[in-house]
């Protein structure tokens, strides 16, 4: 009787957990497939790629459906096993074998083995089982839903709210947390971390964070003579310089250096006879809170590299360019007029002697550092933040696995500062 009971359980018990090594199969090779080949497939044509990348479109509910369905097959198929060995082993003992015996099963032929193979196979078993998981996620979709539903008013009077349309993982950090790992590993160099990281950095930082303050602006009174102006452009290096007339707050126009070249030569090398007003150009106002993702295609856009940046009042902050751009993407870009890695002069003690005005991310790329700069931009507003005053000459702070000493102070502004080589984590 014993061996007529397990041999009609058999059948049925080898089909549930069938079912259940494919669904979980199902489970990993869905979340471990490269969505990168998956998207070159469907552009192809592949009906299997372009399903996966549908049920990924919302991921917490294809995984949702998946559980449930796996839930209630293993719990099927415990209690059907359950049910046959008590009535052939009378008694508690029935059901302690019934509990190894489905353990072991579970375990081995509906978690580790078929999980292990979609593992080594993300790809193709994702693209096979495409099918039968599209239809799981039909069917057991809605249910998965109400289930999250659920669990979200359960957890709301303990002051957790969560949104039904929140991601499982955001792309940006999923992206970042590959190039991190990548670079852990060696398999992406220092550089290309760097502007990976940069070009995910753009939605996230405003102009203000990466523009010349105004205080570092070359700037033309244009009411000099047009001899004069031509003196200080051809002395400041840029090609665009902002005119202003009567206070530097009030600019009235940028003038480029092509266009003074070409005004020049039009006026056969007479220059008191030049008219600057003429040739000079609109200046373009931008507000400090733009993103620098935002900017970069309004620069494009406009077909215009330069623009001024100005507070919720008005008042000027500082200019930035299409290059400050792209330097935050792929390094400081020199020309033979540029300094390498202006404001930083390394010591022989693996010290360096620090400009106030440099940012935090120019001087993380020059030295491989990792100084945050979530609280500040350049490394005179990071020491100021972190001593909760201004420092005076001579004064020394710890923190961040460095030593700051301030070298120059002139007012109330940290002028040149020597920070120390960063501490070897403890073991």
């Amino acid at each position: 009787m014993i061996f007529a009971l397990i041999g009609a359980l058999a059948p049925s018990l080898i089909i549930l957990l069938t079912l259940s090594g494919l669904l979980s199969a199902a489970e990993t090779s869905m979340t471990a497939a490269s969505r990168a080949r998956l998207h070159q497939l469907e552009r192809e044509g592949d009906r299997a790629a372009r399903r996966i990348n549908r049920l990924l479109s919302n991921q917490e509910t294809m995984i949702g459906a998946i559980l449930l369905a796996n839930n209630v097959i293993n719990i099927g198929a415990s209690a059907l096993t359950t049910s046959v060995l008590t009535a052939a082993f009378p008694g508690p003992t029935g059901a302690l074998i019934a509990t190894g015996v489905m353990t072991v099963l579970v375990v081995v032929f509906a978690e580790i083995l078929p999980k292990t193979l979609a593992i080594a196979r993300a790809d193709d078993v994702a693209r096979a089982l495409s099918i039968p998981t599209y239809w799981t996620v039909r069917i057991f979709g809605p249910l998965a839903n109400g289930a999250q539903w659920i669990v979200r008013q359960t957890l709301r009077p303990f002051g957790i709210r969560l949104d039904m349309a929140v991601d499982v993982l955001a792309a940006h950090e999923e992206i970042r947390g590959a190039v991190e790992y990548h670079h852990s590993e060696g398999l992406v160099e220092t550089g290309d971390r760097y502007m990976l990281g940069g070009v995910l950095d753009l939605a996230e930082m405003d102009v203000g964070e990466v523009m010349v303050h105004r205080k570092a602006i070359s700037m033309i009174d244009a009411d000099l003579s047009p001899r004069e102006i031509l003196a200080q452009a051809l002395e400041s290096g840029h090609s665009r310089l902002p005119l202003y007339r009567e206070d530097p707050e009030n600019i009235v126009g940028v003038l480029h250096a092509k266009d003074l070249l070409r005004a020049l030569a039009d006026a056969n090398g007479k220059i008191d006879a030049l008219d600057v007003k003429a040739i000079m150009r609109t200046p373009w106002f931008i507000p400090e809170t733009t993103s620098l993702k935002d900017q970069l295609g309004a620069f494009l856009k406009r077909h215009n590299h330069f623009a001024l940046v100005v507070d919720e009042y008005g008042a000027l902050e500082g200019l930035i360019t299409l290059e400050d751009i792209l330097e935050e993407i792929v390094g400081e870009i020199e020309d033979e007029h540029d300094v390498v890695v202006p404001g930083v002069r390394p010591g022989p003690d693996g010290s360096v002697i620090v400009d106030g005005s440099v940012t935090i991310r120019d001087l993380n790329r020059a030295m491989n550092w990792n100084l945050p700069d979530d609280e500040a931009v350049t490394v005179a507003g990071l020491l100021i933040h972190e001593a909760r005053n201004i420092p005076d000459v001579g004064q020394v702070f710890a923190f961040h696995r460095h030593e700051f000493r301030v070298v120059e102070r002139k007012g109330n502004q940290i002028t040149v500062l020597q920070i120390s080589a960063p501490e070897a984590l403890p073991e």
